[in-house]
Order: structure tokens, then C-alpha cells, then sequence
């Protein structure tokens, strides 16, 4: 980078020899520049090769499998030529350098501008968002299967067919080391086709579309065989599927990553909540049902359920009655020694009723219909009534109005006809 150009925020930089520029970042964070890009844009009216410059050049030194093939990939492969290109550049991202090769002596430009609003970045962190707040509801659609089985077909081929054909691999062990495969290839074929998309569009418009067209349709005539998914775990795995994506989304949606993991921690802390706090919620109800003090609920009989509940209650106390009788613990010769009619308790523990028909036929000749007791009940009721009734004459006396022409009969006279 010593021999580079260095490119600054509203450069307009005009040569026509071969040259590297490099834009190095600003390292203090300000949260405006949250979804800010720098955008460089390189022009001609002849053809020239852009290609970026790496810092890893030695590709030995690379981390992981992924690097490592990029590197040797980035090393091998040389892009076509072009007469326009663009480039994006996170406000907060790597430092960019990049090589312009004219093939004849004809001058480019590189301009240089900053857009403070980047529309992409602001939808993949709203998608984000969304996905991972609606990703249960969303994975049991299956009209939100049949468009991730598209998406999933047209982007990653071969993951879509390594999954398509997952019956016909018998280990599991196998199955995972070809999915890893299909994984990495496919990420690092995104990647190469997002650097690429404008040169693709402007110079293979028909082979690119045809790609989509052919590709999603068999892809959504496979889901569409296949039916939605039915298991239970099949969605709880899709569901956390779209959740990762989610996080994917939300993390190249920004260009600061603290501001990412913030916003991943919080989501995570917001459905993880949802459980403790509902399980809290039952168990503040259970309590609160527990203790709270519970209020008596008279019910009033009816004369008919008092005389059958009276009977039933009867029946199954003398029932109890004989049992306790019966059982070896009854003292049964303390009992006979105090009765009076031994011979009449012995029958009643053996099942005859306990009260005589003669004592039946005194009872109601006392107490009912057409008994001494009755008339004398209904004639206590009626004199009573007779007393109640010179005082509600005289106190209705007082709030009749002068004009009336209905008057009191005295209440000697009204006793007299009585």
C-alpha cells in the first residue's frame, strides 16, 4: 500500500496509466455513519481491469478453510474487463485497495463520495429484524416454504440438491462433511456473485436470467412435491434456521459491528425473557389464587329440594347408623342393658324402619293436613296479620292526597266483621 493512492471523501481523480488506490477507514465510531457507505465509483470509454488487492497474499498463512480457498480462488481467477464499476464500502469495514489496468491509453476517472443512507443496509437490518421476531409463525407457512425452497435453490444449488437427495445417503456422518462442502462453496459463490452482480447484469443479462428462471422453478416444483413441513422438529429446525439468517442479516445490515451484537443480545434476551416472565405469570396467578380469600356462596332450597335432601340425608345416616352397629368395636350388651325395647333396636340394626307404623300415624294426625297444630300455625299468622294492619292504615293515611275519595274502614268495625 506504500505505492498506492490514497482516496479521500468527494476525490474526482483523472489518470490514464496503470495505478492501486487504497481507502483506509476511520476508525472513530460516530453513530451516524451507522447505515453510511462510501461509494467509488470508476469510469471510462475504454475497456480496463479492475482488481482488488488483498493483504493476504501468502494464502498459507490463512485461518480457516474458507480463507484458504478464497485466497488460491482470489489468485487464479482474474475478472473480465469493464468499462464501468462500482464499489461499496462500509463506512467501518477492512481497508480497500484495489489495481486499475488501462488496456489503452485512454484516461478513467475514480470518484469518491460518501452516501450517508445506504437503502441496502437499512433493509437487511430491518429484514433481520423482522425474521427473527416472526421466524415460528413465518416457518410454519407454507407459502414462506415454497419462497425459502426458491431462494435457497437459486443461491445455493448445491446445498438445494445435496438436500434433495439426503434418502440416498445412508451415513449421516457423510451427509454432514457434503453439507459443510456445499456450504462453503456456496457462501464463497455469493460472495463472488455480490462483487460482480453489476459487470453480470451489463454483460450477461440472458444467461443470468434464464439461471434464475430455470432454477426457481424446479426448485418450487421439488418443494411443491414435497409438501410443507408436518413434524414438529423439522419446524423447530427451520425456525432456528431463519433465526441465524436473522443474525446474518442484522450483523451485515450495519456498518459498526458493536452496534450488531447489541442488537443480536437484546433480540436474544427479548425471546428468552418470554419464557421465565410467562412462567412467572403462572405461578403470581396460581398464588394469587391460592390466598385469596374465598367468599361463602349461599344457595336457597327450594321447599321440594329441602324435603328430598332432608330424606337422602336420613337414609344414609340411619344407613351409617346400623353399620356402626354391626361392627365388632359397637358395645352391643352396654347398649341392650339401657334400652328399653331391646327386641325393637335389634330388628332396626337388621333393616326394619326405625319408626312404627303406629308412631307414622300419630305424627300426622298432629302434624298434618286437617291437624290441631296446623290450625293453630294459621290462626297465629292470621292474628298477627290483623295486628300489622291498623298500623299500615294509619301510616297510609298520612300520604294520601285530600282529594282522595276512597276512605279507611275503622279498625273496630273491620274486627266485627271478622
Amino acid at each position: 500500500g506504500k505505492n498506492c493512492s490514497i482516496l479521500q471523501e468527494m476525490d474526482v481523480i483523472q489518470k490514464q496509466d496503470e495505478n492501486c488506490y487504497c481507502y483506509v477507514q476511520n476508525r472513530t465510531i460516530h453513530l451516524q455513519y451507522l447505515w453510511s457507505t462510501i461509494q467509488i465509483k470508476v469510469n471510462s470509454r475504454e475497456r480496463f481491469r479492475f482488481e482488488p488487492i488483498s493483504e493476504k497474499n501468502n494464502c498459507q498463512n490463512s485461518e480457516t478453510v474458507f480463507e484458504f480457498v478464497a485466497c488460491a480462488v482470489q489468485i487464479l481467477w482474474k475478472p473480465e474487463t469493464c468499462t464501468e464499476t462500482f464499489l461499496s464500502i462500509k463506512q467501518y469495514g477492512e481497508d480497500i485497495c484495489f489495481k486499475i489496468q488501462p488496456f489503452k491509453i485512454e484516461p478513467y476517472v475514480v470518484r469518491v463520495k460518501r452516501e450517508m443512507l445506504d437503502g441496502k443496509l437499512l433493509f437487511l437490518f430491518v429484514a433481520g429484524i423482522f425474521l427473527f421476531h416472526f421466524a415460528n409463525s413465518l416457518s410454519r407457512s407454507a407459502k414462506f416454504f415454497y419462497l425459502s425452497g426458491v431462494i435457497l435453490g437459486v443461491l445455493a444449488l448445491l446445498v438445494f440438491v445435496l438436500l434433495t437427495l439426503k434418502r440416498f445417503i445412508p451415513r449421516h456422518s457423510t451427509f454432514w462433511i457434503l453439507m459443510s462442502g456445499s456450504w462453503m462453496v456456496s457462501l464463497y459463490f455469493i460472495y463472488c456473485f455480490k462483487e460482480n452482480i453489476q459487470w453480470l447484469w451489463s454483460e450477461h443479462k440472458n444467461y443470468l436470467l434464464g439461471y434464475f428462471l430455470a432454477v426457481g422453478i424446479t426448485s418450487f416444483a421439488i418443494c411443491y412435491q414435497r409438501g410443507p413441513l408436518t413434524t414438529e422438529l423439522s419446524i423447530t429446525l427451520f425456525t432456528w434456521t431463519l433465526q441465524l439468517t436473522a443474525f446474518v442479516l442484522i450483523y451485515f445490515g450495519v456498518t459498526i459491528p458493536q452496534v450488531a451484537y447489541a442488537v443480536i443480545a437484546v433480540s436474544l434476551c427479548s425471546k428468552g425473557l418470554c419464557y421465565p416472565l410467562g412462567a412467572a405469570c403462572h405461578i403470581a396467578r396460581k398464588m394469587k389464587h391460592h390466598f385469596k380469600s374465598k367468599k361463602l356462596m349461599f344457595k336457597y332450597l327450594t321447599e321440594e329440594e329441602y324435603r328430598e335432601q332432608g330424606e337422602s340425608e336420613t337414609i344414609r345416616a340411619l344407613e351409617e347408623l346400623r353399620s356402626f352397629c354391626r361392627s365388632p368395636d359397637f358395645p352391643s350388651w352396654i347398649a341392650v342393658s339401657k334400652l328399653q325395647a331391646p327386641h325393637r333396636f335389634a330388628a332396626f340394626v337388621l333393616g326394619s324402619p326405625h319408626v312404627s307404623p303406629a308412631e307414622t300415624k300419630a305424627h300426622d294426625e298432629q302434624y298434618g293436613i286437617g291437624s290441631f297444630f296446623l290450625e293453630e300455625q294459621l290462626f297465629e299468622t292470621r292474628a298477627q296479620l290483623e295486628q300489622e294492619e291498623p298500623a299500615n292504615s294509619v301510616h297510609e293515611e298520612d300520604e294520601e292526597n285530600e282529594n282522595e275519595m276512597h276512605t279507611q274502614i275503622p279498625f273496630p268495625y273491620a274486627t266485627e266483621l271478622l
